[in-house]
């Protein structure tokens, strides 16, 4: 017997749909698209590779703001034909590629540094405070619009630390022309420049190590899959469980899918839908799809054999004639001149 369950039977509960931020990648886009052309501007009347190279930083931000706030509007999308779970795990390409935006761009400021060490030039330091303070600013005030929704959406806490990076990024800049202002030692800005590169690669390294194992299907976060099988080995009349995935449809949304052998019958819905809601409320998986199998509690070779597999076949190795996985056959179609 088999029971397919997103809850109850075929019911779906739980999808956490990503918070409305439309308002805010939208008014981030402006602010940092009018904030690079003033910067750039600037520079090169300031003749500062510091603020052109801050205004290119900026830049790719502006991209990174434009690539998630897509992510969002994607994930919003129903499902189709095609893409039955709609296009949640946009959320998460948009966050791998923010991840590698922002090392692209530390690579940027390191490569700046070092020809501002080899090369050193005078600086309108004055000019470049003004401008790198209006910076920090516009990139704090946009980072303020992504903090709610930063600790619950790798999408945008992606959107959020490249605001952050860029706040840092022109408040060392600031530091850097008031201490050249001060002293007369250009040398002090690509020093600065060094430090906060670093310090974007250490708050990146998460986004990215997270953003990566969630494109490749992997567990998320804060979830331990040893203790999902324990609830659901504990759960009344369970005997076995196997077949137990769980992965990311978005930076948002968790699905599991499991097979339970229940030798004692069918529990009903009320078990299924009871099963899911605690999936959802300890362990956040909102999405769940249970497989419930009436067989013997008896222990297999194998703990990924499903006790249909023994059942149907009545042994367990597979042969290329016949192979069954989960109720689910695939016989090769004898011909007909064949005795």
């Amino acid at each position: 017997m088999h029971a397919h369950s997103h809850s109850a039977g075929h019911h779906h509960h739980g999808h956490a749909h990503p918070s409305g931020h439309g308002r805010a990648f939208l008014i981030g886009i402006v602010l940092n698209l009018g904030f690079v052309a003033i910067e750039a501007g600037y520079g090169i009347l300031a003749d500062s590779m510091a603020l052109l190279s801050d205004a290119g930083h900026n830049l790719s931000d502006v991209l990174g703001l434009a690539v998630a706030g897509g992510a969002a509007l994607l994930a919003k999308r129903g499902r189709t034909e095609r893409f039955t779970y709609g296009l949640r795990s946009g959320s998460i390409l948009a966050a791998l590629f923010n991840a590698l935006l922002l090392l692209v761009a530390v690579g940027g400021i390191v490569w700046e540094s070092i020809d501002r060490l080899v090369n050193p030039a005078p600086v309108a330091a004055l000019t470049v405070m003004v401008v790198a303070g209006i910076g920090i600013l516009v990139n704090g005030f946009t980072a303020f619009l992504f903090m709610r929704g930063s600790h619950d959406d790798l999408n945008i806490r992606g959107a959020f630390l490249h605001m952050v990076a860029d706040a840092a990024v022109s408040l060392v800049v600031v530091l850097g022309g008031a201490a050249i202002l001060w002293t007369g030692a250009t040398w002090i800005d690509p020093v600065l420049s060094f430090l906060i590169g670093a310090a974007i690669v250490w708050s990146t390294w998460g986004l990215l190590r997270q953003s990566l194992t969630l494109s490749l299907q992997g567990v998320p976060s804060g979830i331990v899959v040893s203790d999902v099988q324990r609830f659901l080995e504990d759960r009344p009349g369970v005997a076995r469980v196997h077949h137990l995935h769980i992965w990311a449809m978005s930076t948002t949304e968790t699905a599991l899918t499991v097979h339970l052998v229940m030798p004692g019958g069918h529990p009903g819905d009320h078990f299924l839908a009871s099963t899911q809601r605690e999936l959802k409320e300890h362990f956040g998986i909102g999405h769940a799809t249970v497989q419930i199998e009436v067989g013997a509690p008896h222990d297999h070779s194998d703990e990924d054999e499903c006790p249909l597999d023994s059942r149907e076949h009545g042994r367990k190795e597979h042969d290329h004639k016949g192979h069954n996985h989960g109720g689910h056959h695939h016989h090769e179609k004898a011909s007909p001149n064949r005795p």
